[in-house]
């Protein structure tokens, strides 16, 4: 067996797992967790970064001695270096108002339509685009020399080496899907420097070695490679679906749900941009066509705001609610901000003739009910437009711990849903490094180790889908 460390950065909390991998095995075991906390500062929403690189490094000594390390994180956001290499500020937070406004100045350059023909990427205020476009003028980034998204950023700290990881690259919206290289023509329509960004790597690739001085504050002997893996959280999580046949969905729960098909090749039509269908790059050449919903940052707001009470009594009596009584659109970006997030979900019910939930379990059921009926819309719509049939549905992620919520989305896509693995992102970062270094095969035969290896369990639906579909035109009738 051999032992890799998974540094997998979600929006809330930060983790470095262990991995420990034979040709037959495959184990998984949290060295460290903490916490990532947003700060707000006058000139906006940051990510105290500093902080999560500690956590790391932490993490790394806490790990013990690995034969690879491999980072993934959320996407689209970015730090930017100056020319001898030091950060300039805090990355900005994807949430930040800054952004607001700015995809209309953009569409007057590149019409909507232009834009995802060419980059086949939905609709995100937030997308590093719109953040570059936003951030013109700046004295930030006209100092800049270079960018590195996130997980780019924190290999750059480990090893002096600086990339820029394809499925994370293809989240900015200026990489081609088709070509996946950079969209060279976008870029510079709108007056964005690729020049900024560090050669492009594929999962999978060397990213460097642990500098003396990291090896030194975790303990670890060199040298101790890093591996490029599929650095955007979900692009790990996807290659971690267990998975027997191409027939199947999938949906990554956490913060955000990522609902959507795996495919060979991207679906650039007019109805896809319509229905807000992304496509972001995966190991092997895949495409990860999919639908961005709000998840259950929803749920993890109005928990905040009631004073953290315990998660399972709470879904225990939301389970008694009577269900689909209000439903909301978990996908609408009136929810993306945080705050208020109990109100808000009333006033949106008050606002739309329904119920308004008044009770936490009310209010959580309402959330749950949303988020499958944003599970059934994105799985039916994604099979539709891109001619792919699915017989099974894979939640993967934190989302899996819910089992009301997985039976909830069994039930309103009419097919039966197997849940597991919990830490997919981290177990996908594992198995690419693995694979890196020669101890799994391909990707068929990793998730073939993830069947027989993790606890995974099956949710068959119960009942019709009439009453979803009722659901489903009241809010498509707002």
């Amino acid at each position: 067996m051999r032992s890799y460390a998974a540094v997998d950065l979600g929006a809330s909390s930060g983790r470095v797992m262990v991995g420990r991998v034979s040709p037959h095995s495959l184990e998984l075991a949290e060295a460290h967790r903490f916490v990532n906390r947003p700060v707000r500062v006058p000139e906006g929403l940051r990510w105290d970064v500093l902080s999560l690189y500690a956590g790391v490094l932490d993490g790394l000594r806490a790990a013990g001695q690995v034969d690879s390390v491999g980072i993934d994180s959320w996407a689209v956001d970015y730090g930017l270096l100056d020319g001898d290499g030091v950060l300039l500020g805090n990355p900005v937070h994807y949430r930040d108002a800054r952004t607001d406004g700015v995809a209309e100045k953009v569409w007057a350059t590149v019409p909507a339509a232009e834009l995802y023909a060419a980059t086949g990427l939905q609709y995100a205020p937030f997308n590093t685009l719109y953040q570059l476009t936003a951030a013109r003028g700046t004295s930030q980034l006209a100092n800049a020399e270079r960018l590195l998204l996130i997980p780019d950023l924190l290999s750059y700290w480990l090893t002096g080496e600086q990339g820029t990881e394809l499925t994370n690259a293809s989240t900015t919206q200026l990489v081609d899907p088709r070509t996946r290289e950079w969209s060279y023509d976008v870029a510079d329509r709108l007056g964005i420097d690729l020049g900024l960004f560090a050669p492009l790597r594929q999962p999978g690739d060397p990213a460097g070695v642990l500098r003396p001085g990291v090896l030194e504050e975790t303990g670890l002997t060199g040298p101790v490679p890093v591996t490029a893996v599929g650095s955007h959280d979900t692009a790990s999580a996807v290659a971690a679906v267990p998975a027997t046949g191409e027939r199947f969905a999938y949906i990554c729960t956490g913060t955000w749900s990522l609902a959507g098909l795996e495919l060979e090749a991207p679906v650039l039509t007019e109805d896809s941009r319509a229905a807000n269908f992304t496509n972001e790059l995966g190991l092997d050449g895949t495409v990860r066509y999919l639908r961005n919903i709000m998840g259950l940052w929803l749920l993890q707001e109005c928990v905040r705001a009631w004073g953290e009470p315990e998660l399972g009594g709470l879904l225990r009596e939301a389970a008694a609610v009577p269900a689909l009584r209000s439903v909301v659109d978990a996908g609408d970006a009136a929810f993306l901000a945080p705050g208020r997030m109990p109100e808000r979900i009333a006033e949106a019910c008050r606002a739309s003739g329904q119920p308004v939930p008044r009770t936490p379990a009310e209010i959580t059921r309402c959330i749950l009910d949303s988020l499958a009926l944003a599970h059934r819309r994105a799985v039916e719509e994604a099979q539709r437009l891109a001619d792919h049939p699915v017989d099974v549905v894979h939640v993967v992620g934190g989302g899996t711990r819910n089992a009301l919520l997985c039976q909830l989305t069994a039930d309103a896509c009419g097919l039966p849903v197997v849940a597991g693995p919990t830490e997919a992102a981290a177990l996908g970062n594992v198995l690419v490094q693995a694979r890196a270094h020669g101890m799994v095969g391909d990707r068929a035969a990793m998730r073939r180790l993830l069947a027989r290896t993790q606890p995974l369990t099956r949710y068959e639906p119960q009942g019709g889908t009439g009453r979803w579909r009722e659901a489903e035109a009241r809010i498509a009738t707002r």
